[in-house]
């Protein structure tokens, strides 16, 4: 098993900015320690598009949410993703 090297004290940023982008950063990593975690509370990107939709579907669309108390843009993103879940692309 490979042994690590113990990364040095930095007297300040640019010290070990300078360090870093000399050495293999795997030099200074164990591995066999390293675990998966998920940070479940971070607010994924989003982007603004824009779509053209018929008047009557964004009317259904509308009314559909509507009738379960949910934002018609929210309930635009349910089924999307619904329909991605289902792969059926």
């Amino acid at each position: 098993m490979k042994t690590t090297k113990i990364i040095p004290t930095f007297k300040n940023e640019q010290e070990e900015r300078e360090f870093w982008e000399n050495s293999d950063m795997l030099d200074y990593i164990n591995g066999s320690k390293v675990k998966r975690v998920r940070f479940s509370n971070l607010k994924k990107s989003t982007k603004s598009i824009s779509i053209r939709l018929p008047l009557d579907m964004l009317d259904d669309l509308k009314i559909k949410a509507n009738s379960i108390d949910v934002p018609y843009q929210s309930f635009i993103k349910m089924l999307l993703q619904e329909g991605l879940d289902r792969k059926a692309i």
